[in-house]
């Protein structure tokens, strides 16, 4: 069982973190393994997978080193996922090359080293060569530019919404509530012990260091570590895990026809994903509305009595009161009296 030893003082300066690059190293993992988790990243590998596939039937040196890189025994290459760079609202483009730069500027020797390590034994000799870390990011960046990019508003509202969410859980349940959510294999253990995951890893002390914590709205997740620095910088670890899986999943069952012809589709929408108490960013993540058009929306529930708020540390949450609850229960078939 590989487990980090943390304090309180580590918790206290972790941060969650909004990376593109993260995200599109997930978007790439679900491109190379061709597994979608829910019926629209179905559609999404559908678009994307076949000009993935002819790119790398032309270029058969990556596609060999994209297999190796994210290994045959669930170990992906160190180099591939650096520590995220940023804390804060990743905007996009600029960001994404700030963050790749770090992977192409990788030593070539420490690139084969992680790759070695991998792979669980020598690399094939076509990988016997300088430029994997160029090619893996020219990689990357297609994946970006052709996949992420174009679809980066929605999906940064998506890992804005999920910050929201944790924050929200961290404020009410703490610590050992929010972790132990994130990943399956993830537990706070007690006593200072956070599982990362279930294999035979020796303990990390995290002491002294910074704990960042990046959703992404594939279903992958990965940890990664710092390379020691010899200037003594503080140290820095991350945990890269899956957004909530209704935050990730963009189809959500429609409003009851007759609820959407009382209060109007967008309305009738809104309250019926309120099941759950939700942010204003979670819910324009989850319609695809506008921010105001969500806040009117809102406004007029309140008004109304079908919903309620509170505040959960820096963040508002909506949910239904039981008039909203009863509300819905009779627009829907087979519900009500």
């Amino acid at each position: 069982m590989g487990w980090w030893e943390v304090n309180a003082d580590t918790l206290a300066s972790s941060r969650f973190v909004v990376s593109p690059l993260c995200e599109t190293t997930a978007s790439l993992m679900v491109l190379e393994k061709d597994s979608p988790a829910h019926p629209a990243e179905r559609r999404w590998l559908d678009s994307h997978g076949p000009a993935y596939r002819e790119r790398l039937t032309a270029d058969p040196v990556t596609a060999l080193l994209v297999r190796v890189a994210l290994g045959r025994h669930r170990w992906i290459a160190d180099f591939l996922t650096p520590v995220p760079s940023r804390e804060g609202a990743a905007q996009g483009g600029a960001e994404f090359h700030d963050e790749l730069a770090r992977i192409r500027e990788t030593p070539a020797d420490t690139a084969r080293a992680d790759l070695v390590i991998a792979h669980r034994g020598p690399l094939p000799g076509p990988l016997l060569r300088p430029d994997l870390p160029g090619r893996i990011a020219d990689l990357l960046e297609w994946v970006w530019r052709e996949t992420v990019a174009p679809d980066w508003p929605r999906r940064r509202r998506v890992i804005e919404a999920d910050v929201v969410a944790r924050t929200a859980q961290l404020s009410r349940a703490g610590w050992a509530a929010a972790l132990d959510d994130m990943h399956p294999e993830m537990r706070w253990l007690g006593g200072n012990r956070l599982q990362i995951n279930t294999r035979a890893f020796p303990p990390r002390q995290l002491m002294g260091s910074q704990l960042l914590l990046a959703p992404v709205t594939p279903r992958r997740g990965w940890i990664s570590i710092d390379r020691p620095d010899p200037h003594g910088a503080v140290h820095r670890n991350a945990v890269v895990y899956p957004c909530s899986g209704p935050l990730a999943e963009p189809e959500r069952a429609a409003a009851p026809e007759a609820l959407a012809r009382l209060l109007g589709a967008g309305r009738a929408g809104v309250l019926v994903l309120l099941d759950s108490p939700m942010s204003t960013t979670h819910l324009v993540a989850m319609t695809g509305q506008a921010l105001g058009s969500v806040g009117r929306h809102l406004k007029v529930l309140l008004d109304a009595g079908l919903v309620g708020r509170r505040r959960a540390g820096r963040s508002v949450l909506y949910y239904r009161t039981a008039v909203g609850d009863a509300l819905v229960d009779c627009g829907t078939p087979g519900q009500g009296t």
